[in-house]
C-alpha cells in the first residue's frame, strides 16, 4: 500500500494493523526519537534501534518495491 502522510510524504504503508490504520515505512536513524510503532530500514546498524542513512536505504526499498509492484508482483514484509 502507499498513502502520502502530512509528515514523511508518499511512503510504503502496511495496511489491516489491530487497532492502526497502518505501519509506515519511512526513514528515521533512531528508533526511540523518531518511530512510533512504524519501521525504518537502515543502510548499517550502529546499536540497538540505532543505523545511518535512512534515506538512503528507504529510497532504494522503494525502488525494488516499486518495481515489483509496476510488474503486478506482490511483495512480502517477512520479519523473524
Amino acid at each position: 500500500m502507499e498513502r502520502t502522510y502530512p509528515k514523511h510524504g508518499v511512503q510504503i504503508g502496511i495496511p489491516h494493523v489491530l487497532q492502526r490504520e497502518a505501519i509506515l515505512i519511512h526513514a528515521a536513524n533512531d528508533a526511540l526519537k523518531e518511530l512510533l510503532g512504524c519501521i525504518a530500514p537502515v543502510t548499517t546498524l550502529t546499536g540497538e534501534g540505532k543505523g545511518t542513512e535512512s534515506r538512503k536505504a528507504l529510497a532504494e526499498l522503494k525502488a525494488l518495491v516499486y518495481s515489483l509492484w509496476d510488474s503486478g508482483q506482490e511483495v512480502f514484509l517477512h520479519i523473524q
